[in-house]
């Protein structure tokens, strides 16, 4: 396909509540949403990064900026493109892999939706609907927290992720696990200890946890390793996993026994695949993160956690669990799962009205 021109529109969408993690606290989400216009069809993407550079060095200003003065000039300069030739044209650009992934991710439902093939066939799908867990932020309390997943439970979710930080980790699961039985659980750190805090975090494996989630620094494998030696409890990788060559490398270091697949951080959907075939191969368990999506982000994610090898519940919550309104229909669960959708490309379609509304500004790039 040659690429007529991209749209850059930037929206932005309230969050139903605050989201507070290790790193900062999220009221509202200011999404950058590219859609890429050929002859033969449109395509959406949702580009994850955050509106400051604390869960990884990329923001969203900053990606809309490496898109216009650098990846969409090298794309709309090529006479014929694919997805997979996205990763081509772009790999001289060092980084910015979030950016990256959602002008890979249009061009891919530009290019699925042309020819009629739906994103879950394409990347090889294996089911009709994924099983959904929740992410859980922190709480002001322990009976708020108790609250909250009491609230998500009885929403249907399957699998409860607690957010925890330094003061925040064990008393909080052990009310959850006293509270709510043997409901799945487990937590997210976001890199927030060091391996000086491995007898603290050991404290955790009394109680069943399915993983504990990046629980030291991203670029920091070798104690990931040592601290998955100490732990009875499974370490899972999330930031320090950004393309299927650090995969390799944290399972050949025996830094994890499971990698939170999240398509932005690692560059796009064929890389996220790439790294679901590595981890099935070597079994290493995988489940599909979330960054609190849109719509647009979601039904991408529904599509890659319908893969064989993902084989833990997501963080592929329902568009209720952080928006009042999303951009598309909305993403509903059905005993405990959310359907894999199967039109053309990604699926789904946003809504112009409620589009228009949410919208901040709209940059057209020329091919």
């Amino acid at each position: 396909m040659k690429i007529t021109g991209v749209e850059l529109r930037r929206i932005s969408m309230p969050l139903v509540a605050p989201f507070r993690t290790s790193f900062g606290t999220e009221h509202s989400r200011d999404v950058l949403l590219v859609r890429v216009v050929t002859p033969e069809a449109e395509g959406w993407a949702e580009c994850v990064a955050m509106g400051e550079p604390l869960y990884s060095p990329e923001y969203v200003d900053g990606a809309a900026d490496v898109m216009r003065r650098f990846m969409v000039p090298a794309l709309t300069a090529l006479h014929h493109v694919d997805a997979y030739g996205v990763g081509q044209a772009l790999e001289p650009l060092k980084g910015h892999r979030m950016a990256k992934a959602a002008l890979e991710t249009a061009v891919l439902d530009a290019q699925l939706r042309a020819s009629g093939e739906s994103f879950a066939r394409f990347l090889g799908a294996s089911r009709d609907a994924v099983p959904c867990g929740v992410s859980v932020g922190i709480m002001n309390s322990i009976p708020q927290l108790l609250d909250t997943v009491d609230g998500y439970i009885a929403e249907g979710y399957v699998r409860i992720k607690l957010k925890i930080e330094p003061g925040w980790d064990v008393e909080p699961v052990r009310a959850v696990r006293e509270r709510f039985g043997d409901v799945l659980l487990q937590v997210d750190a976001n890199a927030a200890y060091t391996l000086t805090d491995s007898a603290h975090l050991a404290k955790l494996d009394a109680f069943g946890l399915l993983l504990i989630e990046q629980p030291l620094a991203d670029d920091d494998l070798v104690q990931h390793a040592e601290l998955a030696r100490r732990l009875r409890t499974p370490v899972c990788l999330d930031e320090s996993i950004e393309s299927a060559a650090h995969a390799a490398a944290a399972i050949s270091l025996k830094a994890c026994s499971v990698i939170n697949i999240k398509p932005g951080r690692v560059g796009g959907y064929l890389e996220a695949r790439r790294i679901h075939d590595l981890c099935r191969a070597n079994g290493v368990a995988v489940w599909c993160g979330g960054m609190l999506e849109t719509g647009i982000g979601r039904a991408a994610n529904v599509a890659l956690a319908a893969l064989p090898g993902f084989t833990l519940p997501g963080d592929t919550s329902a568009s209720r669990r952080y928006f009042a309104r999303d951009v598309t229909a909305p993403f509903e669960l059905r005993d405990g799962h959310l359907d894999v959708p199967t039109g053309p490309g990604i699926g789904v379609d946003p809504d112009p009205a409620v589009l228009d509304e949410v919208t901040t500004s709209v940059e057209w790039l020329a091919g």
